[in-house]
């Protein structure tokens, strides 16, 4: 029974990391989705514990209902797979804005992840009524309950590092839904071999509560909070140590599973020996406060400062096992007591003649109120209220009230006698004071380390922070350097700058987008970041209409106050609309059509960015563009690998076959790209945009590729490095981006401590040809133009 368990918590992440990538690139991937997304699914589970023990009859064999359970599961599995096309149809066809959004939204996760969850919350239940509520009965509920958290470490590597990165969504489901049936046909043959006497009276319990029983419900569900709660904190300022890839994410989950798995284990086995439970479930609670203060002292006065600099090593292996042995280090301990405080809190209500699916649904289903309150409550309230110190130290005191609630008030009087009353009032205000201390001492997230994050230790004293704030998707800062240079931080990285080259690239991006159609009135721009690119596109006098998709709303804010003698103050430019919400949900659910779409979002290798890079958003693009629209694409060099840059350029050209490349170097060596496409043949009338560019109300535009270094039209045509027909012996390798799939993430993933931009564009470069028929000019202008891309930086010897 306990192998089966680990096989059920194993298929369990399978299922819910596959469901959640499916249903965001449907719903979106804002922290309201996701929000939207974690309550459902908690939700259901929180439920099909409540529900079972009512209304499935305890004269039903245990292990033959949670036999039925993995195979409704199994089946769901798959029905969620193949019906999400038809149901990301029917979405976008209803999806509006405000709350009726999110209520759409929320309907639409209900309805793919209740039925599945409601039956995954089922199977502890289920299977509990095999065992008796004695003391060893007990105590084997919280080993399988320990064995499902096992098996689901295993299901989050797996998924993680291997079927997602290698496969596909498909290929996981098929896997998960293999492993429910092994585990369903396995419970079947078990349940055919071992006799089941249903209890008497139809399984009512005839017990009685014990005195004091609320206040471990309470306990309880205040433990799943903290643990939720304290799980977002800490995933967010990891991801900055660590790099923000689906590697991170997988890792830091397995860790807290493993210490929740350790807990549980720990705690069955002591619940065994021990008289009174509730004096250790409080104990535990109150020493949480130390684990929640350890982990906050680690995460931002320690390991930020540890002498690290990740790119040292070129083998992205190395660097994940400095990350896990990191990760072990700062967040195991308080894991563990969470993981002890469950079979605690079951052993503190047992009492024999009980229906043990009751016990352990009733439980479950507090543990998990606790921790959709938890996750939610931080997710989209706390660390964009009052940001991750104070939400901590919130924490902290939530641990310390838990504990003295079960000491206090839920030791029953025959129990008093025991720890609790030698403790005393002294010890427990004593214990109250302490828990204070720990609190206050919990310090800010350094300024540095939202800025430069796994780099932080190597780039101390070299800049200053000026802006930190944390917001409802991301940390950001900006910083300014000793020469006056500012930088726009996201995701732990510098993702926009007024350096020369990062100017030069985003000006290109905005201009290119305008200058090449001969008419462009409404343009999207995916990504604000320093705004640069918006406000490049925002000057052209031919456009009458801007669109910024930004999902994390401190960006706008940012930018605007800090960025605005860059970005031609476009956040307050009266025919700029700033939409809040991620750019596929935008794009999928307009109405509208435009005449150009730039996109800019964060780096492929960062957790769901890659949605922004798959071919089938690519196709809704072009389904939103007018005739002749056009679209420009960022595609960065630095901080990747070859793998990765071959991804997002041949998926591109797959939507765009007739896809151009411009690049972008800096020191005379390659640095990023500009990606454009129409649907149709593109022709650049080189003569035309020249003239354009003379006219007196171009003379913004004409003055902005001026201080990029681009004095006419040929300066900016001669950063052209080829186009699909050039590449295809080049992109013969490449692996397409689909929304199935999402491989750009997990190739880009392996890629971020790199620095080899010259080499892959000097590479790329080996198979650039003139394109004869793509420029029209008299023939002096073209060999001007054919002499200038000739001499263009960018090859290594």
């Amino acid at each position: 029974m306990l192998l089966l368990f680990v096989g059920s918590g194993c298929a369990a992440l399978i299922y819910e990391i596959v469901w959640f990538q499916l249903l965001e690139l449907v719903i979106g991937s804002s922290t309201v989705s996701l929000g939207v997304l974690l309550g459902t699914f908690m939700g259901g589970m929180c439920l099909g514990s409540l529900l079972f023990p009512r209304y499935v009859p305890a004269r039903e064999h245990p292990l033959r209902m949670y036999a039925f359970l993995e195979l409704g599961i199994a089946v769901i599995g798959l029905v969620v797979l193949f019906a999400m096309p038809l149901v990301g149809a029917v979405y976008t066809s209803w999806a509006g804005t405000g709350i009726a959004s999110i209520l759409i939204r929320a309907l639409f996760a209900s309805i793919c992840l209740v039925p599945p969850t409601l039956m995954m919350g089922a199977t502890l239940p289920a299977i509990s009524r095999f065992v008796e509520t004695d003391v060893e009965g007990v105590s084997w509920l919280g080993f399988f309950y320990g064995g499902n958290i096992a098996g689901a470490v295993v299901g989050s590597l797996l998924a993680g590092f291997y079927l997602l990165r290698v496969h596909d969504v498909s290929t996981a489901t098929f896997a998960a839904v293999s492993i429910n049936v092994v585990v369903a046909g396995l419970g079947l043959w078990i349940a055919s071999a071992s006799p089941y006497t249903p209890p008497a009276g139809s399984g009512r319990t005839t017990a009685t509560a014990l005195p004091g029983s609320w206040t471990v419900y309470v306990t309880i569900a205040l433990s799943g909070m903290t643990a939720l709660a304290a799980e977002v904190v800490w995933t967010r300022i990891l991801s900055l140590l660590f790099g923000a890839t689906v590697y991170t994410f997988s890792l830091i989950l397995a860790v807290i599973l493993v210490g929740l798995g350790i807990g549980s284990s720990l705690g069955s086995a002591m619940s065994r020996g021990l008289k009174q439970p509730r004096v250790a479930l409080g104990w535990c609670q109150l020493l949480l406060c130390a684990a929640i203060a350890w982990t906050a002292y680690m995460l931002t006065q320690s390991l930020p400062y540890w002498p690290i600099n990740p790119s040292i090593s070129s083998d992205p292996w190395y660097t994940l096992q400095l990350d896990l042995v990191r990760c072990l280090w700062a967040v195991l301990p308080a894991p563990i007591l969470w993981g002890a405080s469950f079979p605690l809190a079951l052993a503190s209500v047992s009492t024999p003649g009980q229906d043990p699916a009751k016990l352990v649904g009733g439980v479950y289903a507090a543990n998990t109120v606790g921790a959709i309150v938890g996750s939610l409550g931080a997710s989209l309230l706390l660390v964009a209220w009052i940001g991750s110190q104070h939400a901590q130290q919130v924490l902290v005191l939530v641990s310390a009230l838990s504990g003295l609630l079960m000491l206090g008030w839920g030791v029953p009087e025959a129990e008093g006698r025991g720890v609790a009353k030698v403790a005393g009032t002294a010890v427990l205000a004593a214990a109250a004071i302490v828990a204070g201390l720990m609190a206050r001492g919990i310090q800010p997230i350094p300024g540095m380390l939202v800025a430069y994050g796994r780099y932080m230790a190597t780039r101390l004293g070299q800049a200053d922070v000026i802006y930190v704030g944390e917001g409802l998707t991301a940390s950001v800062a900006v910083s300014r350097l000793s020469n006056g240079v500012l930088n726009y931080h996201n995701a732990g990285k510098v993702q926009a700058s007024s350096e020369p080259q990062d100017m030069r690239l985003q000006r290109m991006l905005g201009h290119l987008t305008t200058l090449v159609p001969p008419h462009v009135k409404s343009v999207v721009v995916i990504g604000c970041g320093a705004g640069v690119t918006a406000g490049a596109v925002s000057i052209d006098p031919s456009v009458d209409s801007e669109t910024i998709a930004e999902i994390e709303p401190l960006v706008p804010k940012v930018v605007s106050t800090y960025f605005a003698a860059h970005n031609f103050d476009v956040v307050r430019n009266p025919k700029v609309h700033v939409n809040i919400d991620d750019a596929r949900h935008f794009i999928l659910t307009s109405r509208q059509k435009f005449d150009a779409v730039t996109s800019d979002p964060l780096d492929p290798w960062v957790k769901g960015a890659a949605m922004l890079y798959t071919e089938e958003f690519f196709d809704a693009v072009k389904e939103h563009l007018n005739p002749g629209g056009v679209v420009t694409l960022f595609v960065q060099l630095y901080e990747s690998n070859t793998e990765a840059v071959k991804s997002e350029i041949a998926t591109f050209f797959k939507a765009f076959p007739n896809g151009l490349i411009f690049g972008n170097t800096s020191n005379g060596q390659g640095y990023d790209l500009v990606l454009f496409g129409q649907v149709e043949p593109t022709r650049i009338d080189v003569e035309a945009i020249e003239a354009r560019l003379r006219r007196p109300e171009y003379a913004p535009v004409a003055q902005s590729l001026r201080e990029i270094g681009f004095e006419s039209a040929i300066d900016l045509f001669s950063t052209y490095a080829g186009q699909a027909s050039d590449l295809e012996p080049w992109l013969r390798d490449a692996q397409i981006n689909h929304d199935r799939n999402l491989r750009l993430q997990y190739l880009a993933g392996l890629g971020l401590n790199l620095y080899d931009a010259a080499p892959i564009y000097s590479d790329m470069l080996q198979y650039r040809r003139f394109p004869e028929k793509l420029f029209i000019a008299p023939d002096p202008v073209m060999q001007q133009l054919r002499d200038a891309i000739d001499r263009a930086p960018g090859r290594m010897p």
